[in-house]
């Protein structure tokens, strides 16, 4: 992560500032007691936000632990989680032998209920440690590289305990995925390069709701925005939305700004990349750097380092190529995340979701469930208070016409 001034104690106070939906659902989840002694494991970006996520399961009751991949975690949170007597099993400066390790320590503490992001550790728990597994209660997952592997495990019959779909919530997708990490993606971009959008070419691979955040924060900034899908639906929903449609191998032709937003790997291919002009960036703002041809552009030989998250290659076709965090998401591995307060909806159905998973442990069978509607209406509800909206009422009129056929 890039070094950020300021303890990360401090960090974490000032991000708590701004998550009053967090704060109040553990207060309420507290009271009821539902997460007494129940050991969570939270694998999550590991950040102030998250922190904070950590910080309300214990204050409810929970008995918490953390774990974070090396790109995406801040050694700042992590030494401050571990002053207030934090489990962390995470560090920035570890290869991937060590981050499998500490994953599997993990995994080892006996975690009744998982807070996953893209399922890393869900699936590894599954391949390494069934008997765990077993014995677990639930788990949670954050993202839709994530909720991807688990339908089709439970397809198949692989999938061993239940999980909530967290990512599939409309008051995430519509807040985190498009507000989120549409902003901090293009912002995080501007940043790294210390250039700006406006009158770029900027092409957005996937029309998801990750895409569509992308594609309208670029567009904002001035960008001249082209999206490449595979949806016939999406890519028309692109094009109403004023886009210009082109498939990627065309598009990359002229391509000056490239987001990968799929969560898919091999989105981006050595002949996308052999097709771009001099000078253009590459950008991971989907699942991770399985959607760039890392192989291929390691095997070119010649990485230049030219800036702080930034490395240069030079194609087969002779031309510069940069890309952004190595492949890894920009926003979480060389900036701060999303914004706070689109994190506080997040982190908040996050703890719900567990309290859910707790309060009604015997009833869970395996597989992929959506997220309950009411916990979606508290959470919208709570944030919607304290940023000082209000909800109309219908009257008795009103519901009486809702029914009439």
């Amino acid at each position: 992560m890039i070094d950020i001034t300021g303890s990360g104690a401090e960090r974490i106070i000032w991000a708590a500032r701004s998550m009053p939906v967090l704060r109040a659902i553990a207060e309420r989840v507290k009271r009821a007691g539902t997460l007494a002694g129940v050991r969570v494991g939270v694998s999550l970006v590991l950040e102030p936000k998250t922190a904070n996520l950590a910080l309300a399961l214990r204050d409810a009751g929970a008995d918490v632990v953390v774990y974070c991949n090396a790109s995406s975690t801040d050694q700042q949170v992590v030494e401050a989680l571990r002053e207030q007597g934090f489990q962390v099993f995470a560090d920035s400066r570890a290869t991937e032998a060590e981050e499998l390790q500490l994953a599997r320590e993990f995994l080892e503490t006996g975690l009744d209920i998982l807070i996953d992001d893209g399922a890393s550790v869900t699936r590894l728990a599954h391949r390494e440690y069934p008997e765990l597994v077993a014995k677990m209660i639930g788990a949670a997952e954050e993202t839709t590289s994530g909720v991807r592997p688990l339908r089709v495990m439970n397809e198949e019959g692989e999938l061993k305990l239940p999980v909530i779909a967290v990512n599939d919530s409309a008051a995430k997708y519509l807040f985190d995925n498009i507000y989120g990490t549409g902003q901090s993606c293009v912002m995080a971009f501007v940043d790294i390069t210390n250039l700006q959008l406006a009158g770029r070419r900027v092409v957005v691979v996937g029309y998801g709701w990750v895409g569509m955040g992308v594609a309208k924060y670029a567009a904002a900034l001035g960008a001249r925005v082209i999206v490449s899908e595979i949806d016939p639906i999406r890519a028309l929903r692109a094009l109403h939305d004023g886009y210009e449609v082109t498939a990627f191998r065309e598009a990359a032709v002229t391509a000056e700004v490239v987001f990968s937003c799929t969560g898919l790997a091999d989105a981006v291919t050595a002949e996308h990349v052999e097709a771009l002009p001099e000078g253009a960036f590459l950008c991971t703002a989907g699942g991770g750097d399985f959607e760039m041809p890392m192989d291929y552009l390691r095997g070119l030989g010649d990485a230049r380092h030219v800036r702080h998250a930034v490395t240069a290659y030079t194609s087969r076709a002779g031309r510069t190529v940069n890309l952004i965090s190595e492949g890894d998401c920009l926003n979480c591995a060389d900036a701060e995340g999303n914004p706070i307060e689109v994190m506080d909806l997040s982190l908040s159905l996050q703890a719900l979701a567990v309290e859910r998973l707790a309060a009604g442990a015997k009833d869970w069978k395996p597989g992929v469930y959506d997220l309950p509607t009411d916990i979606e209406q508290e959470v919208a509800r709570i944030r919607l208070e304290a940023a000082g909206g209000s909800l109309e009422s219908l009257t008795d009129r009103q519901r009486e016409a809702a029914r009439a056929w």
